[in-house]
C-alpha cells in the first residue's frame, strides 16, 4: 500500500516541509487541509523571511509591522511580483549589507539614504528621459531612491560633500566624493549634462552617481547595454568615457522570465559593499570630517614596510576623471596615499632608541609595465618635513602621477634623521616604502 505524505505524523511532516523553499511550501499546502495547516506554521515562514529577505521581524515592504511572517512573505511577493524573485532577493541582500555597514560605521551617511521609489516614479523618469532602466537598476531604486543631501551635508555644493556612500579621495586640490543620485536628480543631471555633451535626444545614458566637489565626476548608465561608464577629462570635449565593470559579467537586463540579470550598476554596488565589509576601503577622518576613502588599506593593493620602528603604508587609486586616453603621456592618472607613523617602541637605530625622528628626503622609482619611467630625489613631501613621535597619529599625504600605460608601480624610500632636523641625535637612515601597484582596475569607482 502506497503511503501518502499526509499519512505521516505531524513531526515527520513538519520536518519534511521545513526542507522546502517557499514556493514548494505553498504547493504542498494545496494538497490537503492537514498539509495546509502544517505548511502555515509560523516558524516555517519565519525561516523563509529570514533566508530570502533577511527579516527577523514581520515587516512589510513599507517598513510597517505585518500580522505574521506568512503574511509578510506574501506582501513582499505581491509588492515585487513584476520582478524575478531571485533578483529581488539579491538586490535586497546588497542593500541590507550596505545599510548595515553604514549604520555601524557611518550613521551620518546612512541617514541620507532615501526610502525606495515607487513604480510610478520610475516610470515617470523613463518617460521623461525616454529610456527603459535595466531590471537590476529598477530594483535598486525600488529599495532605495539614492541619497538626500542637504546644503549643510554638502558644504554648499550641489552634490558630493563628505557623505557620498560610494566614497572618494583627495589629492592636492583634487577632492572627489561620489553619491548615488535620487531619481529627481537623475533627471535634472542627465538633461543638463547630455545637453552639454551634445548627445542625441535618443541617447540611452542616464547619470546615476556624481560628485561636484572641486572637480566634477559623473557616472553614466547605458540603459540599453547595462554598462556603467565614468567620464574622463575629455568628457566634455570628446564625450570620452571608460567602462566601470567588466563587460563579460553583464547579462540580459530586460527579460522578466529569468533571475540571472545583472547590470553594471548592481555589480558595481555589490563590489563596493564587498570592499567595505572586507576592510579593503575604510572611513578616514580629517579634522571633524569623516568620509569613505577609496585608497586601499589591505594587501596586495596596499604595501606596508617597517624600518627602524617607522611604519609606512602606501596605496594608489585610479583617477578616471583626470585621464585623457588620447594623450599618450598623460593617458592614465593615479593618486597615491602615503601613511607613516612611528610605532610605540620608538625609533631604533643600531640598537639605540630615540624619542622622535624627522623626514628630510624622498626617493621615488616609478614604473610603467615594469620599465622605470621616472626617478625622483627631492627634499620633503608636499613641502613638509613630518616629525614623528612614538605611538603618534599617522602623517598622511597624497600626491598623483600619470602614466602612458594602465599598469605600473611606485616604490622608494624616505631619509629620516633621529631627533629633529634642527637637532639631529644620530646619522641619517633610509626608511623603505614597499612597492605598491598603479593599475586601471576591473571595477572603477
Amino acid at each position: 500500500m502506497e503511503m501518502r505524505l499526509e499519512d505521516l505524523g505531524d513531526l515527520a511532516i513538519n520536518a519534511i516541509i521545513s526542507k522546502l523553499d517557499a514556493k514548494d511550501t505553498v504547493a504542498v499546502s494545496c494538497v490537503s487541509k492537514k498539509l495546509r495547516v502544517s505548511a502555515s506554521e509560523e516558524s516555517l515562514w519565519l525561516n523563509h523571511c529570514s533566508q530570502d529577505l533577511g527579516l527577523s521581524a514581520p515587516i512589510d515592504p513599507l517598513g510597517k509591522p505585518a500580522p505574521s511572517f506568512k503574511e509578510t512573505y506574501q506582501l513582499w511577493r505581491e509588492s515585487f511580483g513584476m520582478y524575478p524573485w531571485p533578483l529581488v532577493k539579491r538586490v535586497k541582500r546588497c542593500w541590507d549589507r550596505l545599510k548595515n555597514w553604514l549604520s555601524a560605521n557611518f550613521p551620518d551617511a546612512d541617514a541620507t539614504l532615501r526610502k525606495g521609489a515607487t513604480e510610478v516614479e520610475i516610470e515617470a523618469l523613463e518617460n521623461i528621459l525616454k529610456v527603459k532602466l535595466p531590471l537590476p537598476t529598477r530594483l535598486l531604486y525600488r529599495f532605495c531612491d539614492g541619497q538626500e543631501l542637504t546644503e549643510e551635508d554638502v558644504g554648499g555644493t550641489a552634490l558630493g560633500g563628505s557623505l557620498g556612500i560610494m566614497g572618494g579621495y583627495c589629492c592636492n586640490d583634487h577632492l572627489v566624493n561620489v553619491c548615488l543620485l535620487p531619481l529627481r536628480q537623475v533627471i535634472l543631471e542627465t538633461k543638463e549634462i547630455t545637453d552639454q555633451l551634445g548627445f542625441s535626444t535618443t541617447s540611452k545614458y542616464v547619470i546615476v552617481a556624481a560628485s561636484s566637489t572641486y572637480i566634477g565626476k559623473f557616472f553614466f548608465l547605458n540603459c540599453t547595454t547595462g554598462q556603467l561608464y565614468v567620464g574622463t577629462r575629455s568628457l566634455v570635449s570628446a564625450g570620452e568615457m571608460i567602462p566601470c565593470v567588466p563587460n563579460a559579467l553583464i547579462s540580459p537586463m530586460h527579460d522578466m522570465n529569468t533571475g540571472q540579470q545583472q547590470d553594471a550598476m548592481l555589480l558595481w554596488l555589490e563590489e563596493h559593499v564587498r570592499r567595505l565589509q572586507n576592510g579593503i576601503i575604510k572611513l578616514r577622518k580629517e579634522g571633524m570630517i569623516r568620509s569613505i576613502n577609496l585608497f586601499p588599506e589591505e594587501p596586495p593593493l596596499c604595501s606596508t614596510a617597517v624600518t627602524n620602528g617607522i611604519q609606512v603604508r602606501a596605496s594608489a587609486v585610479f583617477i578616471p576623471e583626470g585621464c585623457n586616453l588620447r594623450d599618450k603621456s598623460h593617458k592614465y592618472v593615479f593618486a597615491y596615499s602615503i601613511r607613516m607613523r612611528l610605532l610605540p617602541e620608538g625609533c631604533i637605530v643600531n640598537g639605540i632608541s630615540f624619542g622622535s625622528c624627522q623626514l628630510n628626503w624622498r626617493h621615488w622609482i616609478i614604473r610603467a609595465n615594469d620599465h622605470v619611467v621616472s626617478e625622483v630625489n627631492a627634499e620633503a613631501v608636499i613641502g613638509k618635513y613630518p616629525l614623528l613621535y612614538p605611538g603618534g597619529e599617522e602623517f598622511v599625504y597624497e600626491s598623483c602621477t600619470h602614466l602612458s600605460s594602465s599598469r605600473g608601480s611606485i616604490e622608494g624610500a624616505f631619509t629620516f634623521v633621529p631627533g629633529r632636523l634642527a637637532d639631529p641625535k644620530g646619522s641619517a637612515f633610509e626608511v623603505e616604502v614597499g612597492r605598491f601597484p598603479l593599475q586601471c582596475p576591473d571595477y572603477i569607482f
